[in-house]
C-alpha cells in the first residue's frame, strides 16, 4: 500500500478527515463515522489530492458542483466496487433504492449485500450514497448519521 496522508477539511456537517495516496482520493470521513475507518496517514497542510477534493467539496456545498473529478480509489471487495461504481452513476440530487442498485450491478437479490456494500462505502459524498434510500423511500442508515443523509438530501434537492 502506498504511503497515505489525510486532513481535515471543515464542512456544513462538521470536519471531514480527507485520505489520499499519492495519485487517488481513498477516503472521506465524518467525525462519528460508522464504521470507523482503518485508513491513517501523515497530517498535511497541502497535497494535491487532498488539495483538489477541499476544492471540490467546498464547490459542492456551496452549491457550485454537482459533479466531482478528484482521483479516487476506493479499496474493497470486487462486489464492494461494483456498488460503489454504481453510486457513481447516481445523478446529482436522484434518489435510488438499494433495490435498484442490486438491479444496475445484475444481483437483483442481493440487495442486503448492496446496502452492507453501500455502508462500507469510503468516499462518503463524492461516491453518494446518501442518495441510496429504502424502496418505501425511508431514510436508513448513513456512515456520518441520518441527520447528515438528510442534509445532503436537502442541499441537492433544494439545487435541482
Amino acid at each position: 500500500m502506498s504511503h497515505l496522508v489525510q486532513r481535515t477539511l471543515p464542512s456544513p456537517l462538521g470536519p471531514l478527515r480527507l485520505v489520499a495516496d499519492d495519485l487517488a482520493l481513498v477516503g472521506i470521513y465524518f467525525p462519528e463515522h460508522r464504521p470507523a475507518p482503518a485508513h491513517a496517514g501523515d497530517a498535511v497542510a497541502h497535497h494535491p489530492v487532498l488539495d483538489l477534493a477541499a476544492r471540490e467539496l467546498d464547490e459542492y456545498f456551496a452549491g457550485r458542483r454537482r459533479r466531482f473529478s478528484v482521483p479516487l480509489d476506493p479499496r474493497g471487495t470486487a462486489f464492494q466496487q461494483a456498488v460503489w461504481r454504481a453510486l457513481a452513476a447516481i445523478d446529482f440530487g436522484v434518489r435510488r433504492s438499494y433495490a435498484d442498485l442490486a438491479r444496475q450491478i445484475g444481483h437483483p437479490s442481493a440487495v442486503r449485500a448492496v446496502g452492507a456494500a453501500n455502508g462500507r462505502n469510503p468516499l462518503s459524498i463524492v461516491l453518494p450514497c446518501h442518495r441510496v434510500v429504502a424502496s418505501d423511500g425511508a431514510l436508513t442508515g448513513y456512515a456520518g448519521g441520518l441527520a447528515a443523509k438528510q442534509w445532503l438530501l436537502a442541499h441537492e434537492a433544494a439545487l435541482v
